[in-house]
C-alpha cells in the first residue's frame, strides 16, 4: 500500500509529491520539518509474495545497507541522510536532486552521443567502485536509477543494496532487480558480485547509446536466452563505445571487463578518442638534479674524469727553484769538478792507450775510460 500525499514520516518528513516510481517503491519529494529543507524519500514496497520471515529479512537488510551507503562519500553516489523503519518497512531519506533520470533523457532526446554516454558511464563506474570498496553491491543499476544534471551523473536507489557475501534472497526462488538489467549469473541463481553490477552498467549504457533495451527483450529470461544463443549483440549507434559494451556484457563474469580497465576505456571515449587506443609511452623519469654547491666550495680535482668528453684537469707543476735553502740536500755527497788535464797529460794518456793493454793502464786513466 502506498502512503498518501501529506503523510508525515517519523514525525519529521512531510511527503509532498511523488517524483518517481519503480517496481520496488516510490520516490517522494518531501520536506524535512526539523531542518527546514527539501529531501527525497524512497518508500520501499516489498513484494507481496514474500512470507513474513523473508519480509523481515529484507527490511533489516535494506535498513542496514541504507546506513552503509550513507558512509560512502562520492560525488556520483546519492547522499543518504537517514533510514527510517515505519509501517513494518524501511524508508530511505536522501538528497533531492533537480535532475532527470537517464531513462527520461532517452525518452525525450533519443539515443545519446557515445561521448556523452561514456562520460555518464565513467562517473557511474566511479560510484560503483566506491561502494564496492565498502563491500556494498548495488544490484539494481538501470537507466531509471541514474540521475543526470548539467555536470553530474548520480547513482541512486540503493534499496536493493547488499553486502558482498551476504545470503542471497534468490534462495527463495526470487531474483530482485529489473528485467533486462540483471546479470546473467544472477538469473541463473548465482550470488551477486561486483561483476554483476558492471554487467548492469553495460546494459544501461547500451540502452543509452542505442535507444533501446538489450536485444529488445522485455524480460530478463528472454534477454538471457538471446545472449546465451551466441548471437552477436547488435550495435548500430555505439561507435567508439562498442568495444566497452562488448567487454562489459560478456556472459562469463571471469572474462568480463574489470572496473579499472573499464574506467580507462570510458575515459578515452569520453575524451573523443578510441577505447582500444594504446597507452602513450611513458616518459623516462627525470633524474634529480644534484645539490647546488656553495659558491665558496672548491670543485674536487677528480670530478668529471669518468666522462670521455671531459678534458683532463690541468696539472699544476711547480717551477724549479733556482737556489737551495741552507742545509737542503746535505745528505748527498758533494761531487768535486775534475781539473782540466794539460797537453802533456793528454799526449801521455794517448800513448799509453795505444801501446799498453788496459790492465796496465794507470788507475786514473782506467776510471776516465
Amino acid at each position: 500500500m502506498r502512503a498518501p500525499s501529506g503523510y508525515l514520516l517519523a514525525a519529521r518528513y512531510r511527503l509532498m509529491e511523488p517524483v518517481g516510481r519503480g517496481g520496488m517503491g516510490t520516490v517522494w519529494r518531501a520536506h524535512d520539518e526539523l531542518l527546514d529543507r527539501d529531501v527525497a524519500v524512497k518508500e520501499v514496497r516489498l513484494p507481496s509474495v514474500l512470507d513474513e520471515e523473508l519480509r523481515a529479512e529484507l527490511c533489516a537488510r535494506t535498513e542496514r545497507e541504507g546506513r552503509a551507503t550513507a558512509m560512502v562519500t562520492h560525488p556520483s553516489v546519492i547522499t543518504v541522510f537517514d533510514v527510517v523503519t515505519e509501517d513494518d518497512r524501511p524508508w530511505i531519506v536522501m538528497e533531492l536532486l533537480r535532475a532527470k533520470s537517464l531513462e527520461q533523457l532517452i525518452q525525450e532526446q533519443g539515443p545519446l552521443h557515445p561521448r556523452r554516454a561514456a562520460e555518464i558511464g565513467r562517473q557511474i563506474l566511479g560510484a560503483l567502485r566506491a561502494v564496492h570498496a565498502k563491500g556494498i553491491l548495488h544490484r539494481d543499476v538501470k537507466p531509471s536509477n541514474v540521475l543526470v544534471t548539467e555536470d553530474r551523473a548520480v547513482l541512486t536507489d540503493f534499496g536493493l543494496a547488499a553486502l558482498e557475501g551476504d545470503v542471497s534472497i534468490t534462495q527463495a526462488g526470487i531474483v530482485l532487480g529489473s528485467a533486462g538489467y540483471i546479470a546473467p549469473e544472477r538469473v541463473l541463481g548465482s550470488k551477486a558480485s561486483p561483476a554483476g553490477d558492471l554487467w548492469s552498467l553495460g546494459a544501461t549504457l547500451y540502452t543509452a547509446v542505442e535507444g533501446r533495451g538489450l536485444h529488445g527483450r522485455r524480460t530478463a529470461a528472454a534477454a538471457l536466452a538471446a545472449l546465451t544463443s551466441g548471437e552477436p549483440i547488435p550495435m548500430t549507434k555505439a561507435g567508439p563505445l562498442a568495444p566497452v559494451l562488448d567487454a562489459l556484457l560478456r556472459i562469463d563474469p571471469a572474462t568480463r571487463l574489470d572496473s579499472v580497465r573499464a574506467s580507462l576505456m570510458l575515459t578515452r571515449v569520453a575524451a573523443g578518442g578510441s577505447a582500444e587506443e594504446p597507452l602513450s609511452p611513458r616518459k623516462p623519469a627525470r633524474q634529480p638534479s644534484p645539490a647546488t654547491q656553495p659558491a665558496f666550495a672548491r670543485r674536487p680535482s677528480h670530478r668529471g674524469l669518468h666522462r670521455a668528453d671531459a678534458p683532463p684537469p690541468p696539472v699544476n707543476v711547480p717551477s724549479p727553484r733556482q737556489e737551495r735553502k741552507p742545509g737542503e740536500g746535505v745528505h748527498r755527497k758533494r761531487v768535486e769538478p775534475r781539473p782540466t788535464p794539460s797537453a802533456y797529460a793528454r799526449f801521455k794518456a794517448t800513448v799509453i792507450k795505444l801501446c799498453l793493454p788496459r790492465r796496465f793502464w794507470p788507475r786514473e786513466l782506467r776510471k776516465r775510460g
